[in-house]
């Protein structure tokens, strides 16, 4: 019993998750005593099933655009040309980890006006840095003997890497993307600070007309989708270091 447990806690969340995104009002009555004055208890402003959808799009973009970045720079440090620019792509990634992301929309804002595409530019800059040092990690640790059994195998460089070297990295690879995309979750919902469609808009709404249902929905929904997110990148990861033998 106890081993099936976590996952019909996963299970539950994701209902309770659904359920509430298709068919908010069914928890008016758990919401109201937060609300005053016969205000809504339900967001009402927008449909928070396709805020939900906005705010995940907003992520992948970001997360895509991060990895093949930082995966790139990676591969790029990790060869014995491009050894020498590991401090330089190690500035670069920690760019977006110095400033606050308020301070990257604020910056953003100017040259790209308002909207999604400051978002976008904040969530990347903050993705790059767990991304890039675990895939720096994972290419730099891998078991010297498999390393000389594929150089004696007579594979190419780029054999090795598609066939031996990201493949068994891929697991660490993964935890830093996992890493990634539950920062972006978060940090997404201050998008709406720029009028990008995140579920920010719940909480903002929630905090300028003093109702704590609309933060509270907000809070919960980012929260429940960085929970069964990070679960769902942790179970592949754990399939994926079975599959490697690690």
């Amino acid at each position: 019993m106890r081993a099936w447990l976590p996952s019909l806690l996963r299970a539950a969340l994701l209902a309770f998750l659904l359920a509430f995104l298709f068919s908010p009002g069914w928890f008016e009555p758990v919401l109201k005593p937060l609300v005053q004055d016969n205000a809504p208890a339900i967001y009402n402003q927008g449909s928070l099933l396709t805020l939900t959808l906005l705010h995940l799009r907003i992520v992948a973009i970001a997360t895509i655009a991060a990895i093949i970045v930082a995966v790139t720079l990676a591969i790029l440090v990790t060869r014995p040309f491009g050894a020498e620019f590991l401090p330089l792509s190690r500035s670069l990634v920690n760019v977006g980890q110095t400033f606050p992301p308020v301070a990257v929309l604020a910056l953003a804002v100017p040259a790209l006006g308002f909207g999604e595409k400051p978002t976008l530019v904040a969530l990347f800059l903050y993705g790059l840095l767990p991304i890039f040092e675990n895939t720096l990690t994972g290419l730099t640790t891998l078991p010297p003997s498999v390393m000389e059994a594929a150089r004696g195998a007579g594979m190419t460089d780029r054999q090795r890497l598609f066939k031996v070297e990201l493949p068994l990295a891929m697991p660490v690879i993964l935890a830093g993307i996992r890493l990634s995309v539950v920062i972006s979750l978060a940090t997404a919902t201050i998008g709406s600070t720029v009028a990008a469609k995140t579920l920010g808009e719940v909480i903002i709404a929630g905090l300028q007309s003093n109702n704590i249902a609309f933060v509270l929905q907000g809070g919960l929904i980012v929260g429940a989708l960085a929970v069964l997110i990070y679960d769902g990148l942790s179970a592949i990861e754990a399939a994926m270091a079975r599959r490697a033998g690690l």
